[in-house]
C-alpha cells in the first residue's frame, strides 16, 4: 500500500500528516509526502501563471523538512516531493506518479464565502481525483 499525504504547515495539514503516518504504520505503508508551491492564476483563473512570491518552492521544500522530522520521530520511513502548480491538481499527479492507493489531506472546513470563492483543494482532489481519497476534519 502507498499513501501520499499533502502537506503545506497548517494546522488541517498537519491532522492530514498525522492520519497519514498512522495509517502508513498500521498497514506497513510506504509514505510520500508533498507540498505544493503555488502558482499564480492568470485573469479568468484558467492557466497558470509564475509561482507565487509569497508562497515560494524553497518554502516548500523547508515545510517537507518539518514535515520529515514528524515523520522520523513517529519511526516512518518516507519519500518528500516539493511540487510546483495548482495545488490540487499535482497533488492528483504526484499520486498519479506514484502509484498511491490513497490521497491524505486536511480540510479547514471553510466558511460560506471561502466556499463560494475559492474551491478548496480538499474538495477538488476528492472530487477529480481516480484515487481514494481521505479528507481530515477538524478535530
Amino acid at each position: 500500500m502507498r499513501i501520499l499525504a499533502a502537506y503545506d504547515e497548517t494546522e488541517p495539514s498537519k491532522r492530514a500528516l498525522e492520519r497519514a503516518v498512522s495509517l502508513a504504520k498500521a498497514f506497513d505503508a510506504k509514505l510520500i509526502v508533498t507540498s505544493v508551491a503555488p502558482v499564480l492564476q492568470s485573469a479568468g483563473g484558467r492557466s497558470a501563471g509564475p509561482v507565487d512570491p509569497v508562497d515560494s518552492p524553497q518554502r516548500h521544500i523547508e515545510e517537507l523538512a518539518h514535515a520529515r522530522v514528524y515523520v522520523q520521530e513517529q519511526g516512518i520511513d518516507a519519500e518528500y516531493v516539493p511540487a510546483v502548480g495548482d495545488p490540487a491538481n499535482t497533488i492528483m499527479l504526484v499520486a498519479e506518479q506514484h502509484d498511491v492507493d490513497l490521497i491524505v489531506v486536511g480540510t479547514r472546513e471553510p466558511g460560506l464565502v471561502d466556499r463560494i470563492l475559492h474551491q478548496s483543494v480538499s474538495r477538488s482532489v476528492s472530487r477529480h481525483s481516480h484515487r481514494d481519497v481521505m479528507i481530515v476534519h477538524p478535530g
